[in-house]
């Protein structure tokens, strides 16, 4: 989020100066290119008070420090598709850093929710978009920040 929030602050003077060029151009009723401009820069402002507000909320975990045989914030989960027998492997994150074409999802996501507080051993069952499905968690582990696939 700190890298966005550098892009979109970067990006402001390029908005600032295509709404003066936009200005310059005359009758501003008409003026498709201060419309867009200003749409643009509206966006932009949100976006970084949104990131803003949401990064003086944050709290900081070591994940390297974290320790419990249940299932927390910042644990690595193995669970067992009991149907298909298949495994799949997740790091439960905050909604902001998960992303599960990196192997986190987050404590908020119906999976996430589901095992939180589950232990080795436990089946949970979830409702998924493609329906119902039945896991059993297979391991609970913490592997700190460099098991994490960034």
């Amino acid at each position: 989020m700190e890298k966005e929030l550098e892009g979109l602050k970067r990006e402001r003077p390029a908005v600032i100066q295509a709404i003066k060029e936009a200005r310059e151009e005359g009758d501003l009723r008409e003026n498709a290119g201060y419309d867009a401009a200003r749409e643009r820069q509206g966006l932009l402002e949100a976006r970084i008070s949104h990131i803003e507000s949401r990064m003086a909320r944050f709290d900081i975990i070591d994940i390297d420090t974290l320790q419990s045989d249940r299932v927390v914030f910042g644990a690595t989960v193995t669970l067992e598709d009991m149907d298909s027998g298949e495994n799949r492997t997740y790091t439960l994150l905050g909604p902001d850093e998960a992303d599960h074409t990196r192997g986190s999802i987050s404590i908020e996501s119906p999976v996430g929710r589901a095992i939180l507080g589950k232990q080795e051993g436990d089946e949970v069952s979830v409702q998924v978009p493609r329906g119902r499905v039945e896991y059993e968690i297979m391991s609970v582990n913490f592997l700190g920040s460099a098991g994490l696939s960034r």
